[in-house]
């Protein structure tokens, strides 16, 4: 038990983990951010423009609702919520274009990072004195 308890640590105090939590949290948040987009936002807009008033409200009925004689449900009605599936999709595809966008932003940054040379390391000691050698040596055989 001891020994699984130490793989365990090590493995969850490895950077790539604590990275990974950090952006399941993020995601998570940023998934509530664009879910209140959807729905906030984008959602009411298409309702107006397709004359819906409550987008997730789009069903066909498989099934009618049964009622006994004193109006009490006997057998609930079988519904194909396809505006549900329809905000879906849109959340969806909102998130798929967020991401991107951010990955693009990331990579041009990365690019320009890898493009911008890098500045010649300053000569150590040993190789300022190999090089006051060299020249010496040079001028010697002149």
């Amino acid at each position: 038990m001891g020994k699984f308890l130490s793989d365990f640590k090590d493995f969850a105090l490895k950077g790539n983990v604590v990275d990974m939590a950090v952006g399941v949290i993020i995601g998570g948040a940023f998934g509530k951010i664009v879910s209140s987009l959807v729905n906030d936002i984008i959602m009411p807009v298409i309702a107006l423009c397709t004359g819906s008033v409550n987008f997730t409200d789009l069903h066909a009925e498989l099934r009618p609702q049964e009622l006994d004689a004193a109006g009490e449900v006997i057998r609930e009605a079988v519904t194909f919520n396809y505006g549900m599936f329809i905000q879906n999709v849109v959340d969806f595809i909102i998130i798929a274009l967020s991401i991107f966008v951010a990955l693009r932003v990331m990579m041009k940054f990365k690019k320009k990072e890898e493009e911008a040379p890098a500045a010649a390391p300053e000569p150590t000691a040993e190789e300022k004195l190999l090089t006051e050698i060299r020249d010496l040596l040079k001028e010697e055989k002149k």
